[in-house]
């Protein structure tokens, strides 16, 4: 029903919010990437991007068909590899970040350990900024991170919007400090936190730091402070502030794959576990 190329040029439009992006990305005209896209509508019936002379969208339809399209892609790159015969192997080293310990991240790496037995699989967990320069520095082959505001790489898995939480009911005095709740450097979560209470002119300190998520939960859930956090990864026991609270607005962040290029012995492993977190990206979010 769906044409995998037409899919391919869907999800790379989804993860770039651009035609011309999309374009140069694969290669192709963007009267091409166009024409991808309309006949992907055609066949669901339905619009997938609003699109006017400033901007590119994901209609409601658009977005479940980032999490189909990936799926379609990843079951037929399995279903070609097994008639291929070929088998992955080799050690990689994948990062992923603090935010995904609650997740049912090892829900897909059990998969793809089943998958692939003949990979030996390095998992290290860490904060997002810390496995970007590990990552540069060819100490890690993969990484599911956050992604810094000034890079530009990596594969989305999804935009989320940040927010504001901390333990149910918690009041934050308007006429004192904002009480922080952080990532040591160079956590990205508490560089655009800084940033936006800067912009407001509003004063800040922080109360408590920690590398560890479960270490930041804890603080929060004492009701010490406020953090920022990923909207569709609030950690139990957390909630969203209200906005009257007079907090300035955190900003989103991307959620991106992103490989090395230093072990041409990885890249294969790499191809594979990284099409499977972006099959199983929309089971990333708390309660997915």
């Amino acid at each position: 029903m769906y044409d995998p190329g037409h899919l391919r040029t869907f999800l790379s439009v989804a993860q770039t919010l651009s035609f011309t992006q999309a374009a140069r990305r694969l290669g192709l005209r963007q009267s091409t990437v166009s024409q991808h896209v309309r006949r992907l509508e055609e066949a669901t019936g339905r619009p997938l991007f609003t699109r006017d002379t400033h901007a590119v969208e994901l209609t409601e339809d658009g977005e479940a068909m980032t999490g189909f399209a990936r799926r379609i892609l990843d079951v037929q790159e399995q279903a070609a590899r097994h008639f291929a015969g070929t088998r992955v192997r080799g050690r990689l080293r994948f990062g992923a970040s603090e935010d995904f310990v609650l997740t049912r991240l090892p829900e897909i790496l059990e998969r793809f350990r089943h998958d692939h037995p003949e990979v030996d699989l390095e998992l290290t967990v860490e904060l997002s900024g810390t496995l970007h320069e590990r990552l540069a520095a060819g100490r890690l082959d993969l990484v599911l991170a956050k992604r810094r505001p000034e890079d530009a790489g990596g594969e989305l898995v999804w935009r989320d919007e940040l927010v504001w939480v901390g333990a149910p009911g918690l009041r934050v005095d308007p006429e004192r400090p904002v009480p922080l709740i952080v990532y040591p450097p160079p956590g990205i979560t508490r560089a655009l936190a800084l940033r936006a209470l800067e912009r407001q002119g509003r004063e800040w300190r922080i109360v408590c730091t920690s590398g560890s998520l479960n270490g930041l939960v804890a603080a929060a859930r004492a009701g010490l402070g406020v953090m920022v956090h990923a909207r569709g990864l609030v950690p139990p026991g957390l909630a969203r502030l209200p906005e009257r609270t007079g907090l300035p607005e955190p900003g989103r962040v991307d959620f991106v794959v992103a490989r090395g290029d230093r072990r041409t012995s990885a890249r294969d492993a790499a191809q594979a576990l990284a099409g499977a977190i972006l099959a199983g990206g929309d089971r990333l979010h708390r309660g997915g």
